[in-house]
């Protein structure tokens, strides 16, 4: 975690930007040695084959996932 104050991050903007996109860091900006602000960059969201890409072939499916599970409900 870097941190930068508020006049290097107003004179330095768009390269800190830059390093921040590319490294995936967030920084911290203060104001008198003081943190004010946090910025991080925005995680772009995983694929479904990136998430569950490993368990692909190894789950066992028992029984018709469609058919209601009524029994499960039945206390409520």
């Amino acid at each position: 975690m870097q941190a930068v104050s508020k006049s290097q991050l107003k004179t330095n903007m768009l390269e800190i930007f830059r390093q921040i996109e590319i490294s995936g860091e967030e920084l911290i900006v203060t104001h008198h040695n003081k943190p004010v602000l946090r910025i991080v960059p925005i995680q772009q969201g995983l694929s479904v084959t990136e998430v569950f890409g490993d368990l692909q072939g190894k789950v066992i499916y028992a029984g018709d996932l469609d058919e209601p599970t009524i029994g499960e409900w039945e206390e409520v």
